[in-house]
């Protein structure tokens, strides 16, 4: 299944955000390939500094995953430059499909 939700980035972070997803550490890789996350794209509105997350999953959502301490501590790593909650979890919104095209 196919699932998107959005966060929002912190103004002036955009390159951050960037930098530290490009050194994504390689246990949080794994984790989320152990649990069925896969093609997992992040994309960002420029204009609004949305971050537009799109993953393929057979298992749980990488928002799911949260009770782990992998998680949580990359959760605090990023809870600088994003809007979160107070356990540092992305405030995020889940995104509702309205088209597919194969």
């Amino acid at each position: 299944m196919k699932i998107a939700f959005k966060m929002k980035l912190k103004p002036g972070f955009e390159a951050e955000y960037k930098s530290r997803h490009e050194q994504i550490w390689p246990e949080l890789s794994a984790l989320l390939k152990e649990n069925g996350i896969s093609d997992y794209s992040i994309f960002l509105d420029e204009e609004t500094n949305t971050l537009f997350a799109v993953q393929q999953q057979s298992g749980n959502s990488s928002q799911d995953l949260g009770s782990t301490k992998i998680v949580q501590k990359w959760w605090a790593y990023m809870a600088d430059i994003m809007e979160t909650n107070p356990d540092h979890s992305p405030k995020s919104s889940p995104l509702k499909m309205v088209f597919h095209l194969d």
